[in-house]
Formats: structure tokens, sequence, C-alpha cells
């Protein structure tokens, strides 16, 4: 029997039955670029760029040739699997942006140490695939409505352990968390309506946080 502590850094699918689809999908939508530059990897506030997000995705990033890779409720065994094959075979784009792990805590309740493992593992398999391409670690966004709970805190946790990730040379750490709290640290649903998604409005605050670094690390400015 496999230790729950191992299942962060173990490739694996994901049950649901719409999972191995989208990956099919998306290793065609790849092939039939023309070039991929950006590519937005991660879990569901990934995915959401295609529904909640789409009009701000079409504004910040449908002409910079970008490929989205986030998939509902992945952990990061899941986005390992999805490495291993072939979702970014044959790409080098200019920036890859990843956002993983609050399925992690969230789902399983794994423990920091074991989140940033996996975390970690993402990263080196990145760096082994795509050599020429600028990574991009997000921090986990907070969730809970205080910044006391439980679930907040164990995110929190994974964050301080995964901004020394960032090598000052191919990978770079981001943590854009205060775009989302009050002065308080508080969450209110009317950024987070189930105090873990950005609501459709937060898409234009994610992509605002994140442009000068978009733009820096694709040698845009």
């Amino acid at each position: 029997m496999i230790k729950q502590d191992a299942l962060a850094v173990l490739p694996a699918q994901q049950d649901a039955i719409w999972w191995l689809p989208r990956h099919e999908r998306k290793l065609a939508e790849s092939v039939s670029m023309e070039q991929v530059d950006l590519v937005f990897l991660g879990d569901s506030i990934m995915q959401a760029w295609e529904t909640e997000g789409a009009l701000v995705w079409d504004a910040f990033y449908k002409s910079r040739q970008a490929l989205n890779l986030g998939f509902n409720g992945d952990r990061t065994e899941n986005v390992l699997w999805r490495l291993l094959h072939g979702e970014i075979d044959n790409i080098q784009p200019k920036l890859l942006i990843l956002l993983i792990g609050t399925n992690n805590t969230g789902h399983r309740m794994d423990s920091a140490e074991d989140t940033a493992e996996g975390i970690k593992r993402i990263l080196s398999l990145l760096v082994e695939k795509l050599p020429t391409t600028n990574i991009l670690l997000l921090a986990i966004f907070p969730r809970s409505a205080k910044p006391t709970q439980k679930l907040r805190v164990l995110n929190e946790e994974v964050n301080q352990r995964i901004c020394s990730f960032g090598d000052n040379d191919q990978v770079s750490f981001l943590n854009i968390n205060h775009c989302f709290l009050d002065e308080e640290g508080r969450l209110t649903s009317d950024i987070m309506n189930d105090f873990l998604h950005p609501n459709r409005n937060q898409y234009q605050i994610f992509a605002e946080a994140i442009e000068p670094t978009i733009a820096r690390l694709m040698s845009e400015s």
C-alpha cells in the first residue's frame, strides 16, 4: 500500500471521466498551434481562464500564442503524470506559469512538506523538458475566509517553503495573494464566492498582477 506522504510525488491520473479526454484534447491543441509562447499549468484556477476568465484571457494572452493546461481538481501528482505523457513535448515556450498545490492541502490535507516536494518535482521536470523556458511559480492562492483557518495556514506553510524554489535564473517565484485579501488578511465572498476560486471579476485582477512579470520574462519590456 502506498503511503499517503508519497502520493504528491507519484505521477497519477485523476479518475474523473472527463480528465483523460481533456488531456488528449490538450495534446492535439498544442500540435495544432503554429507556435506556443506562453503556457498556464495547474488546477481549476488555471482551467477557469477558459470560463470565468475567458474575456480577460482573450485580452491579455490570445495574441501571445498561449496554451492553457489547467485541469480542475489536479494535485501535484496529476500534473507530473501529464508532463510525463506529452503535454509539453515538442514545444519550447518563452514562459510557463505554474499554480498548483491547493488540492493537495485541501482534498487530502497533505503536509506542507509533501506538497512542496510535489511542486519541486514538477519544477525539476519542467527544467529538464524545457531548458530554454522561463518558469514562473505562483504562490498557492489564499483559501478560507480568515487567516487563522486551517487550510489557509496550511497553504501559507507551503508558500513559505516554495518561495525558495526561485533560483533567479530559470525559475522565478511570485506571490500576488495580497491582491485578494483585505487589510486584515480576510478573504471575502465578493472575491472568491467559495473562498477558494476567484470570481469572474477577479481574473482581471489576476492578470494585471502578473502582467509586469510576464512581460519581463517574455522579454517584452
